[in-house]
């Protein structure tokens, strides 16, 4: 149950059978196809005094709202990568529905504007178990380079920890943006186009605990590469 009212405009990213308690009225209401239905509470089975509290509650206003993930790819890459292709192709292997876009600008696209605007505020980022690392989209490009908790980890799409396993040697992310999240076309190896050790792309170390951290490196290394789900869409 989740002790919180939902704003008007919010209401249509609420699935179908979530249940919600309106603590002011002690009523109980569920979301079916075309709106909300109250339901009917038989009665009230008191508490004894003497019985321990219960524990605290988190109301996990996401589990209403959705969340966007972020997910590494199952491989580190050099910046010759067909990365928005992967991002879709390895989302629809691990049984994804969404829309997964590479965490990289691009000469079409700022890094920035990759989630769709509407959601960009509303839904935090969340790993692939869904556990929290940004507020929102947005929080992640205030200019403190993207500073996330590093004992919250980011998994690849089949599952394993890009910070722990082995198959990332370096734990280093390509992203080619400012702190900002807006393309460096100095930096982003040719628009992802080139391994070559003479082009260089923006990345961050993770053990910086930012995900925007300016570091350069020669396009040539094998990193990681981010995905995004960049939109949020609810059950059917």
């Amino acid at each position: 149950l989740h002790y919180l009212q939902l704003p008007d405009y919010k209401i249509h990213l609420v699935a179908e059978g979530t249940l919600i308690y309106l603590s002011e009225t002690s009523e109980v209401y569920i979301r079916v196809r075309n709106g909300w239905r109250k339901l009917q509470l038989g009665e009230l089975i008191p508490i004894p005094a003497d019985s321990l509290p219960p524990p605290a509650l988190s109301s996990h206003v996401s589990t209403i709202y959705g969340t966007l993930h972020l997910v590494a790819l199952n491989l580190p890459s050099s910046g010759d990568i067909r990365a928005d292709f992967q991002c879709f192709q390895q989302a629809q292997l691990a049984g994804l529905t969404s829309t997964y876009r590479a965490f990289l600008s691009s000469h079409l696209q700022d890094l920035a504007t990759v989630v769709r605007k509407t959601d960009r505020e509303h839904l935090p980022i969340v790993n692939l178990k869904g556990e929290t690392l940004f507020s929102n989209w947005n929080s992640i490009f205030n200019g403190n380079g993207g500073q996330f908790n590093i004992h919250v980890p980011i998994y690849s799409f089949d599952g394993r920890n890009v910070m722990t396993d082995p198959s990332w040697p370096q734990k280093i992310i390509w992203h080619g943006s400012t702190t900002n999240g807006i393309r460096l076309v100095s930096n982003y190896c040719e628009a992802w186009h080139t391994a070559d050790i003479g082009a260089m792309g923006q990345a961050s170390p993770l053990k910086t605990g930012k995900l925007l951290d300016q570091k350069v490196y020669s396009c040539s290394n094998q990193f990681i590469v981010l995905c995004i789900e960049n939109s949020f869409v609810s059950d059917p």
